[in-house]
């Protein structure tokens, strides 16, 4: 409903392409811009408290611009401002809102779940465009019915917030360490997604399939007026159309992946909306606009769900918000720098103009973004391995925030047993660069050939600790794979190094200068 009345008001107070595009834009742009670090943020505190402080934070928004809006104080720049505002705390509460879902449900059932939770928010989609457009049409100007809409998603709010301070939380990852620092949590988070090929995978289809899509969503006003000559009502019911078909689609995708690969999905949801995108720029009949419209957000759900599942499956516990929100800064990246193009493009030319050139990109692009396959092969195990031995206790008087650190593993490989080895090494390099080491090597022995060392570096001690948390039964069976190969009567012998620094003082020569003067004294 907000949506709908923000979009439909933007075109009376103006009929500029381009500022009613920038409406998506100013809804999608704050998560490109705080996605990394709200996901930071919810794998740092305390979820449950988080989500509090931005419902609170959303609710004041939209109470405002309510308001402003009431009493004819609103202009499109005003307006521009308060939604950006208004999706500042969607972006920051968004990772831990999904992030929290392997807390109320069985890892197995994530991907049921995740399509609830799009039912429900694409149930919302359906019927509140056609409620918006209805309340906005219902009185006599834009700014009351507008306004009224956004008073009611205020109110909204408020109940969001009483289930929140009445949820009893429990976590499902709680280190036993100090928490991260947001800067180190971000860096841990980037560097995680950097060398995790599966989560690259899902980001690159959470980037390219929103992009062209969003001329979709970004241009339907402005073709629902122009080219329908539909009011607010109309623009809703177009708006719902994309809704209900994202609701059936949601509650049919348990039995389309059982039937379909997720590469599946993909392209024949790809394929159709090029077809989706030829209609809206060359077609002016609203009862062959709206069922391309109810598919095509069947395709959009079926899609975006898939993904989603993907980053949620691709990632354990630890840094399930940062995946999350990076996943979300992409996908709503890819939303507004289309929403932009494709309005500005509408802007200089025309609106088939626009669409026409999103539906020849999503066509041409497609044979490069499918070799970004997701969900194939079998899933990794994510359950924390838990050591048996405890993890070693520092013999210098050292701060466990000193650093760099350098851990140093000693392997006798066979010959025979080379070939087999590197490929598992390699492997694990993954493994400790994704958990938190800054640089990995293996070395040969010139010399002794049998001889290998692996050594990788930590920014410090405490990193190093936080990276044996991190570790899960799929990390596990990989570094065991690497020490079977391993051929000694002892285990791979460890070092741990910490980088020593200089210590101001006096020098040896100047040391036995003083001694000598004192001795004659």
């Amino acid at each position: 409903m907000q949506d709908t009345a923000g979009t439909w008001l933007m075109t009376v107070l103006t009929t500029s392409p381009l500022l009613i595009a920038l409406m998506q834009t100013a809804a999608s742009l704050p998560v490109l811009i705080l996605g990394v670090l709200a996901g930071a943020m919810a794998d740092i505190f305390d979820r449950r408290k988080l989500l509090i402080f931005w419902q609170t934070w959303m609710l004041t928004s939209v109470g405002i611009l309510a308001l402003l809006t009431f009493v004819g104080w609103v202009s499109p720049w005003t307006l521009l401002a308060f939604t950006f505002l208004l999706n500042v705390g969607s972006a920051m509460n968004n990772p831990a809102w999904q992030a929290i879902v392997p807390e109320l449900v069985p890892r197995a059932m994530i991907p049921e779940t995740v399509s609830l939770n799009a039912a429900s928010n694409n149930l919302a989609r359906a019927v509140g465009p056609a409620l918006g457009g209805l309340m906005v049409a219902a009185f006599k100007t834009a700014h009351t019915g507008a306004g009224s809409v956004f008073a009611l998603n205020a109110i909204s709010f408020a109940g969001v917030i009483w289930v929140l301070v009445n949820w009893k939380r429990v976590p499902l990852f709680k280190s036993a360490l100090p928490a991260e620092r947001i800067e180190g949590s971000i860096r841990s988070g980037l560097r995680y997604v950097r060398y995790a090929p599966d989560l690259r995978a899902s980001l690159v289809r959470a980037f390219t399939f929103p992009f062209f899509i969003s001329a979709i969503w970004s241009l339907l006003a402005v073709v629902a007026k122009r080219d329908l000559k539909q009011g607010p009502l109309g623009y809703g019911i177009l708006n719902g159309s994309l809704g209900l078909g994202a609701v059936m689609a949601a509650t049919q995708l348990y039995r389309i992946r059982q039937r379909f690969s997720a590469d599946q999905i993909l392209t024949v949801t790809t394929l159709y909306n090029v077809v989706v995108l030829v209609v809206m720029a060359f077609v002016r009949s609203p009862a062959v606009i709206i069922p391309v419209l109810v598919l095509s957000g069947a395709a959009w759900t079926s899609t975006m769900s898939t993904i989603n599942v993907s980053v949620q499956l691709a990632v354990p516990a630890w840094v399930q918000a940062r995946a999350l929100g990076t996943y979300l800064m992409t996908f709503q990246g890819g939303l507004a720098l289309g929403s932009i193009l494709w309005g500005a493009i509408a802007e200089r030319s025309s609106t088939p103009v626009a669409l026409s050139c999103a539906a020849g990109g999503l066509l041409v692009t497609f044979p490069f973004v499918r070799r970004f396959r997701i969900l194939y092969g079998p899933l990794p195990d994510h359950t924390p391995h838990q050591f048996k031995r405890p993890a070693p206790q520092l013999a210098v008087d050292a701060d466990p925030m000193d650093g760099p650190v350098r851990i140093s593993v000693e392997y006798r490989i066979p010959v025979e047993n080379y070939a087999e080895f590197t490929r598992a090494i390699h492997q694990l390099r993954g493994v400790r660069l994704r958990d938190g080491a800054v640089r990995w090597g293996i070395y040969r022995d010139a010399i002794d050939p049998e001889n290998l060392n692996e050594t990788f570096i930590m920014e410090s001690w405490i990193d190093y600790l936080r990276s044996r948390e991190r570790v899960t039964a799929a990390d596990e069976a990989i570094r065991a794979r690497v020490r079977a190969l391993h051929r000694h009567d002892d285990p791979p012998k460890t070092s741990y190094q910490i980088y020593a620094r200089e210590i101001a003082g006096p020098t040896s020569a100047e040391s036995s200068i003083g001694a000598e003067s004192g001795s004659t004294k």
